[in-house]
């Protein structure tokens, strides 16, 4: 998505060489009129794809989803917990997931009522890393008896193996900006990148 590419070319910063800093539009302050334009493009890479529901994780996610949401008939979003509010009261389903950024393991839940059998379910989320979060999304929909139809990122950092982590589980990828690497300070785009 080149206005996506040109956004984090011109705002994004590289941090060391596995960091890529976008809180100027995409996870501290967001551009609704950028999100408009990566859930239309969602919506156009997943057009062959039934979708009853979309799945993320809180927090950064949660924008990208709800907005993604509008293009695909506005199917409810749900996002997966990190902690247990206290008004979790109902059975939940849960898998781990391992967050490179802040260091972490965090158990990721979502209520059972929320996932169900035969539900088609896309997972959409900002950054696909190491792929933990992705994996993590998926056995919770497998564990409800959905079936992922795949996952959206808005930027793949494609050094990491995530990417390639989810399809080898099966799980269809597609990304709309995808970094080959960050080298002292640069961010480099894939070759194999796709309009």
């Amino acid at each position: 998505m080149k206005i996506l590419q040109e956004r984090i070319l011109s705002e994004g910063k590289g941090l060391g060489s596995g960091v890529v800093k976008v809180d100027g539009f995409l996870n501290h302050m967001i551009d609704v009129a950028l999100m408009e334009k990566i859930g239309e493009e969602f919506a156009r890479r997943f057009a062959d794809a039934k979708v009853d529901k979309i799945l993320t994780v809180e927090a950064s996610g949660i924008a990208v989803a709800c907005i993604a949401s509008k293009y695909f008939g506005y199917v409810p979003v749900v996002f997966a917990k990190k902690t247990t509010p206290n008004t979790m009261l109902e059975d939940f389903y849960s898998a781990e997931a391992k967050s490179f950024t802040k260091g972490s393991i965090s158990l990721v839940r979502v209520a059972k009522k929320y996932i169900n059998k035969d539900e088609k379910i896309l997972i959409i989320d900002d950054f696909l890393a190491h792929g933990q979060a992705g994996l993590a999304l998926a056995e919770i929909v497998r564990k409800g008896e959905g079936q992922v139809v795949g996952l959206g990122a808005v930027i793949e950092k494609k050094f990491q193996g995530g990417a390639d982590r989810l399809r080898a589980a099966g799980v269809r990828v597609e990304s709309l900006a995808v970094i080959e690497k960050v080298e002292a300070g640069k961010i480099h785009f894939s070759d194999d990148y796709k309009e």
